[in-house]
């Protein structure tokens, strides 16, 4: 945890403990993580890469999506320009989870945000809008140690994956549809987040268009799924969500009671979008 070094003695405290608590919420999601890393690093030896190729790929990408995207391109030999637009495609939906939670760290020097950047994730999106809805924007306290309480976490999860999968390629049969343990921990993490009618909206939404757009090419079906899901979350929690609940610019940051009939307008429409983004 990274930030908490340049705090002082009182601040330092919280972040860790807002990093212990990212780290307890998401433990459940990494043996999935491990399992879709294990297939993208098969994926990417049995494709033809080299170990080395491989390895660098997955250690400066990290987007399981947009390298199993990009794979088929590169077998056939596709210029460079159209595996590169089609992994931007693939990814569009960070531009929206970054742009989500960005509000929240704007104290942070645009370098070190960059770096954030990198390490923004379907696993942190169903997590850190839950925690800090958008009425905490301008309180700092807790969010730093709170990403990476989830986001390393999970990076190290993949990535140990990952780089079994490359090294093990030829050992792991196919018949064991391991990617089918990441299917299981993202079901065990959606449920939870619905909380609410709008996250309720969100995640039925999102999950029919995902699979009525599933053949879309470039997978743009997935980016569909996530704006069609965001939307109508946002529509239910208009029209039917409630009026009342506390004010989350008050939230504790190191209080780990459930706030979730607490939260305001803003902090449901957050538990929708990471609905959604499950």
């Amino acid at each position: 945890m990274p930030d908490s070094l340049q705090l002082d003695p009182a601040a330092a405290h919280v972040e860790r403990q807002a990093f212990r608590e990212g780290v307890r919420l998401s433990a459940g999601t990494l043996p999935g993580i491990f399992a879709w890393g294990l297939v993208s690093g098969m994926a990417m030896v049995k494709a033809g890469l080299t170990i080395w190729q491989a390895l660098g790929m997955t250690l400066l990408v990290f987007a399981g999506s947009a390298q199993l995207s990009a794979l088929p391109l590169m077998v056939a030999h596709a210029p460079a320009l159209v595996i590169f637009a089609t992994a931007l495609v693939v990814n569009l939906r960070f531009v929206i989870f970054s742009a989500a939670i960005a509000p929240h760290f704007t104290h942070l020097r645009w370098p070190r945000r960059i770096w954030y950047g990198y390490f923004c994730s379907d696993m942190l999106m169903a997590f850190f809008p839950q925690r800090f809805p958008h009425a905490t924007v301008g309180n700092p306290a807790g969010k730093s140690g709170f990403f990476w309480g989830v986001s390393n976490p999970n990076w190290i999860a993949w990535q140990t994956g990952a780089i079994t999968g490359i090294l093990l390629a030829g050992q792991i049969p196919e018949s064991w549809q391991v990617g089918f343990a990441g299917t299981l921990a993202l079901v065990g993490l959606m449920v939870p987040l619905t909380i609410n009618l709008a996250a309720l909206a969100g995640v039925l939404v999102s999950a029919t268009v995902a699979v009525v757009a599933a053949g879309l090419p470039f997978r743009l079906g997935l980016l569909l799924a996530v704006v069609c899901g965001m939307v109508a979350a946002m529509l239910a929690d208009r029209f039917y969500g409630d009026d009342g609940g506390g004010n989350a610019d008050n939230a504790d940051p190191t209080d780990h009671t459930d706030h979730t009939d607490d939260i305001d307008q803003p902090g449901r429409i957050d538990s929708a979008i990471a609905g959604a983004a499950a």
